[in-house]
């Protein structure tokens, strides 16, 4: 596999992209990538100039992955957003080495955390379908995956969770906040 910057001039390419984030976030997810036009605005976006946009390449060429940067607070903060990997290579590892090239990428760029949501619109876990005001703190401390839910690879890969935004999917519908610091991995 080899991991590298999405070339903004390779349309059949960056076609491949749109359709892979459509294709990775169905079910769950198709209300925010719905059809390939949604797709494609998606990998315009990441590919803005201040931004990190990273794709996988499986050993034939294929597009088999992408994953994307947001810099914050003066670049100190990146927000990973999107992962999207190919739903028949899931599983494989791909994933993960798009998360520790995106973490590469924004230490060298002088990030010192990153950070994601990562959405429970389905009841995935102990979270989903919960009231959590006025407290969160011991929902979050409970948390179970119930169906599957990605944050589990998250915490596998050095991420804690920092919060949540009750509601931020309609109501009992959380957007679940991890974090890792930057600093304390090795060096590029």
């Amino acid at each position: 596999m080899d991991i590298d910057t999405l070339d903004p001039a390779d349309e059949p390419t960056l076609e491949a992209a749109a359709a892979l984030i459509v294709a990775a976030f169905r079910p769950h997810y198709a209300r925010w990538w719905p059809d390939l036009a949604s797709g494609r605005a998606e990998v315009q976006e990441m590919l803005s100039p201040d931004r990190i946009c990273r794709a996988a390449f499986d050993e034939d060429g294929q597009l088999v992955g992408l994953i994307g940067g947001i810099p914050h607070y003066l670049g100190n903060v990146w927000e990973l957003h999107p992962l999207a990997v190919r739903p028949d290579r899931q599983r494989q590892g791909i994933g993960r080495a798009l998360v520790r090239d995106l973490e590469a990428q924004a230490r060298a760029r002088g990030g010192l955390t990153i950070y994601l949501g990562s959405d429970d619109e389905d009841s995935l876990t102990s979270l989903g379908g919960v009231d959590l005001y006025p407290d969160p703190w011991p929902h979050i401390a409970g948390i179970r995956n119930l169906g599957g839910h990605p944050y589990e690879f998250y915490q596998k890969l050095g991420y804690v969770i920092v919060g949540v935004v009750p509601d931020a999917n309609g109501r009992g519908k959380p957007d679940i906040m991890l974090a890792r610091r930057l600093d304390d991995l090795p060096a590029p």
